[in-house]
């Protein structure tokens, strides 16, 4: 770190980082060398397990604490089979965060709590909010409909007060910011703190192929959809030619298509199709999918592993927020974390110029 300003928040007392900024869990994107520039950076990096193993996990915390001594998490998901057994494996290593992308289970928080570890859920309604934090969560991630990935339809400014009315703990506001003006106006609505996939996922201590992330930078604000039929659920996901022919494909190629990539999903996961099975209806249960949006589930870690990992457009969906129309470059993390607490600290300076006594106001 190069900055000598610091915001301190409900959130970095909380988990001890030195800059309210979280770089989110991205599947095959935070992986430790992003996880671990983030933390150096003084931001809380998260690492996705959604597109881990449990070995690959457990080999992923192990280089990301050899990599740095500062706090780090790892994001959860809730409805896994195993999902006790990760929350088991992050207790034996003392990670720090443990996030989830759907509300966890009441005693995934309580056997976390025990062990001394942060719990922070990710939620897209109040009551979600309400829910978990009466389970005893220490704070919630909240993702307006800017956000990348799978996403909601409520933007940022709307979500973010109305989840702040509804609870007494930490909210951490994410969907659509990219710069130190979005922490500041986060941190004057009443947020710890901000997180960011695609910001993140546009620096060079992203692990995704160059010209993918040129790619990205071509984007304007027009650039992404929300489309359902890449797993059957709203996914924001850049404009390309691909997705675009999965738009307009017919239902039988689709078909065909998810049941290719269900079976290398499985040969790449290791998984029994006993357990791909379990994973399923433990899916189905907490989200209330059909069948047939469970199916098109299975397509997700293909597809973005071909276009994040192996750098296919064609043949893979890039996961993007509406704020790639806005970024043109690839720092650092320190750069780009630097750079947001400096923005931050002179925008929130300014503030009180604009508060006028009413006995000097000019009537």
């Amino acid at each position: 770190m190069s900055t000598t300003n610091r915001i301190r928040t409900s959130l970095t007392e909380l988990t001890g980082i030195q800059h309210p900024v979280v770089q989110t869990g991205m599947g095959w994107v935070a992986g430790p060398s992003l996880v671990t520039a983030t933390a150096e950076a003084g931001g809380l990096g998260i690492l996705a397990s959604a597109t881990m193993t449990y070995d690959e996990l457990e080999k992923a915390i192990v280089e990301t604490k050899s990599r740095t001594d500062k706090p780090f998490g790892v994001n959860l998901r809730a409805d896994a089979a195993d999902a006790m057994d990760r929350v088991n494996l992050l207790i034996k290593y003392g990670v720090k965060v443990a996030s989830f992308a759907l509300a966890p289970k009441r005693e995934l928080i309580d056997k976390l709590k025990e062990n001394d570890a942060v719990v922070i859920p990710s939620v897209g309604l109040p009551r979600h909010a309400e829910k978990v934090a009466s389970w005893g969560a220490d704070a919630v991630m909240i993702q307006g409909g800017e956000g990348g990935g799978h996403t909601g339809a409520t933007p940022t400014t709307l979500l973010l007060p109305t989840v702040l009315d509804a609870v007494d703990i930490p909210v951490i506001a994410a969907g659509g910011f990219f710069d130190g003006r979005g922490l500041a106006a986060a941190l004057a609505y009443g947020a710890a703190g901000i997180g960011m996939g695609t910001r993140f996922l546009l620096t060079s201590d992203s692990a995704v192929p160059e010209h993918i992330k040129q790619r990205y930078l071509e984007f304007g604000l027009d650039g992404t959809v929300v489309t359902t039929k890449a797993d059957g659920m709203p996914h924001r996901l850049l404009r390309t030619e691909f997705i675009d022919g999965l738009e307009s494909g017919s239902p039988l190629g689709r078909l065909l298509g998810t049941a290719r990539r269900t079976l290398q999903f499985k040969e790449l996961s290791g998984q029994s199709w006993l357990g791909l099975a379990r994973d399923g209806l433990s899916m189905k249960r907490s989200t209330g999918r059909s069948w047939g949006q469970m199916m098109l589930a299975a397509n997700t870690p293909m597809l973005l592993k071909a276009g994040l990992v192996n750098g296919d457009t064609q043949a893979g969906m890039l996961a993007s927020g509406q704020v790639v129309g806005v970024i043109d470059d690839l720092p650092t993390c320190e750069q780009l974390v630097d750079r947001i607490i400096d923005e931050a600290v002179e925008r929130l300076s300014v503030v009180p110029g604009f508060v006028q006594n009413s006995k000097d106001a000019v009537s």
